[in-house]
């Protein structure tokens, strides 16, 4: 594979208590432990950065998979929930669960639309076989 980008973030700090930055400036948060886990919560975590480049880059593949289906994507929306999860070995996975609406397509068509993003989407096919992800079409 050729690359075609390289993003880089660094994390500071304590860890899920830290700061994360990119070395452009694009990027620079606090990040904490959500309250529902214990934490101070109060910042973003990682699990809602996670989520939030998931729906961004499933719905840039969404467009993309709609001008190679010539469907109508107007007022398309993704929503990425992402959710922690403990494994029994002690350790922790995350899976996803896609809400996607596409208000101009009969089901059907948005179903095989969905399909088609969830092939090409870099994100979906990173986690494709590492965690669960649900696909839904509202």
């Amino acid at each position: 594979m050729k690359t075609l980008y390289t993003a880089t973030a660094v994390a500071l700090g304590d860890g899920r208590n830290g700061h994360v930055q990119s070395p452009d400036g694009f990027l620079d948060a606090a990040v904490r432990v959500p309250r529902e886990l214990g934490g101070p919560g109060g910042a973003t975590n990682p699990e809602q950065l996670f989520a939030a480049g998931y729906a961004a880059c499933f719905h840039s593949a969404l467009k993309l998979a709609a001008s190679q289906l010539h469907a109508d994507a107007s007022g398309s929306e993704v929503v990425a929930d992402v959710m922690l999860k403990s494994l029994p070995n002690g350790g922790y996975g995350l899976a996803a669960n896609l809400e996607i609406t596409l208000p101009e397509l009969d089901r059907a068509a948005a179903e095989k639309l969905a399909a088609k993003a969830h092939e090409l989407c870099p994100y979906s096919n990173a986690t494709r076989g590492n965690m669960e992800v649900n696909l839904t079409v509202a």
